[in-house]
């Protein structure tokens, strides 16, 4: 069976470069972010008397947790699953 040329030599069409560099740059910034700790290392601004050391790095919890979301909903976007086989049909 030929699957021609919009997919790849094992049948699976080509995954979306574009969408997979986006989510490659979501997975990046908090490790960034957290490893640039002189970025944070300060006292000032407190948020409810909490230093701005922890708060931020709190924050980064829920930022972390809808940035890998948002990549995983981005890789499954860019990687279409392969064209349904009939009940006969070989790989």
């Amino acid at each position: 069976m030929n699957l021609g040329s919009e997919t790849g030599g094992d049948g699976v069409p080509p995954a979306n470069k574009g969408l997979l560099a986006a989510a490659s740059v979501l997975l990046l910034i908090p490790i960034v972010a957290l490893m640039w700790v002189s970025s944070y290392a300060r006292e000032t601004p407190r948020l409810g008397g909490i230093p701005f050391f922890f708060w931020y790095q709190f924050a980064w919890v829920f930022l972390c947790s809808a940035m890998t979301w948002t990549a995983y909903k981005l890789v499954l976007a860019a990687r279409p699953r392969p064209p349904a086989r009939g009940p006969g049909e070989q790989r």
